[in-house]
């Protein structure tokens, strides 16, 4: 009896910021949507390295749909602080899934070409830019209590890993059996949940914000404000880096798939799909945290073991192994992207998050671009296998050198949580809700 109910206790504090209606909508929708969208993200890359078997063109495709993120992330963080995030969410929603449907009707007639994928991808791109940093921005308006922010942005994690490990393997199966315009119709039909999951929101009435400054003074205060405070700047350099030299692995595993393990698109798919259950079980356990005293020591560990298994996948020829090795793959990345995610919200004053969650856009999406073309062009000089074990090494070395900062780094962020009243109950042992968010954002301020 008493066993039941501590698993019970266990489920509720796991899925606390569910009590928000607003989340929950939010959660629902956004689940069946993701699905949708790993199966894009599968069948992309497998389409065109199917239509022209090159590495470069794998890189220069991921390029294309990452870099419009790069160059419009900041000033979509200073549009995120100035005007309301739901209905910006909204309309990026909307064109994401009108974006889906000409890729679906492109590819079930049978006229796709290359340049059709790329000039979509630049579209996708350049909403992404907007999206990304309004939806980690709005989150704290969904849960209202910024002690529950933690638990939400695990539960985002697992919500998107979920999806991650279900979309690529069943894209896997339907690429061999129904083809990959379906896939993408699929992906389109999928943001209708989150779009009338938006709708049926109730939020306050709230007129926008009134504020004189110009564009470039509010991106200029934005800078600062990131890169001025050790914590988060630290947080975000390392997040660039990984994403810079180990995400972008991901571009390769079509070719890893079919050359190295000489198989298909399932082979492709459960790939992908091992990763994505190795990053469910990883935000499965930031969720279930009750204290997060040491999540600022997660986020180098979590970094160095990505990078020790990026390294070990290098080297094998073996699927079971390769499954392995994406399972530890998948739960380093995870780790590493959420506990920062979660501390970097907490750190940040409201009304520049936008801005601070632009350059985290910018960390792991923008910087994905250029990663793309280095990994592409450095596959066909020397291989595969040996691109994936430098973008492994690079994430050790990071990961080491964000470890070594982490004293100073706590030392810096003590007044915020201080100012805050995070510091007391740190010290005080409590395992309320407060607590995951409050201490993982003193840990994160080590990085």
């Amino acid at each position: 009896m008493i066993e039941k109910l501590h698993i019970t206790s266990r489920i509720k504090t796991i899925f606390r910021s569910l009590q928000y209606r607003n989340y929950r909508l939010f959660f629902g929708g956004q689940s069946i949507s993701l699905i949708g969208t790993w199966m894009q993200r599968i069948t992309m890359p497998w389409l065109v390295y199917h239509m022209t078997e090159s590495t470069v063109m794998l890189g220069l495709v991921s390029f294309a749909g990452q870099i419009p993120t790069f160059i419009l992330a900041p000033f979509a963080g200073v549009l995120t602080d100035k005007f309301n995030k739901y209905n910006v969410l909204l309309v990026t929603q909307i064109i994401s899934m009108l974006q889906a449907f000409a890729l679906a009707i492109l590819a079930l007639s049978g006229i796709i070409e290359v340049w059709h994928i790329v000039v979509l991808s630049i579209i996708l791109g350049s909403v992404n830019a907007f999206d990304v940093p309004t939806r980690h921005s709005f989150l704290i308006e969904m849960v209202e209590k910024k002690e529950d922010l933690g638990n939400a942005v695990a539960l985002n994690s697992m919500m998107f890993n979920g999806a991650r490990l279900i979309g690529p393997s069943i894209a896997g199966l339907m690429l061999v059996t129904t083809g990959e315009g379906i896939c993408f119709l699929i992906n389109a039909i999928s943001y209708i949940f989150v779009i009338i999951s938006l709708i049926l929101m109730n939020f306050p009435k709230k007129g926008l914000k009134e504020k004189t400054d110009s564009l470039l003074k509010d991106l200029r205060e934005g800078w600062t404000y990131t890169f001025g405070f050790a914590p988060i700047k630290h947080l975000i350099l390392l997040l660039g880096l990984v994403s810079l030299m180990g995400t972008s692995y991901q571009v390769l595993m079509p070719v890893f798939a079919r050359d190295i393990l000489e198989g298909g698109s399932d082979t492709y798919g459960f790939l992908m799909g091992s990763a994505g259950l190795g990053a469910l079980v990883g935000a499965l356990f930031l969720a279930s945290r009750e204290s997060v005293i040491k999540l600022g020591r997660i986020i180098p560990l979590a970094a160095a073991g990505f990078g020790i298994m990026l390294v070990a996948l290098s080297f094998t020829r073996f699927m079971s192994l390769s499954l392995v090795f994406m399972l530890f793959i998948g739960a380093g990345l995870m780790l590493h992207t959420a506990a920062s995610n979660t501390i970097l919200q907490t750190i940040t004053d409201d009304d520049k998050r936008g801005r601070v969650m632009s350059f985290y856009t910018m960390a792991i999406m923008g910087t994905a671009p250029f990663g793309s073309l280095l990994a592409g062009a450095l596959a066909k000089l020397i291989g595969t296998p040996l691109t994936i074990m430098i973008g492994g090494i690079s994430c050790m070395a990071g990961a080491l050198s964000f470890y070594r900062k982490l004293p100073e780094l706590k030392r810096k962020v003590r007044p915020v949580y201080v100012k805050m009243g995070i510091i007391p109950e740190v010290a005080t042992g409590l395992q309320s809700a407060v607590e995951p968010v409050a201490k993982s954002t003193v840990i994160n301020s080590k990085n």
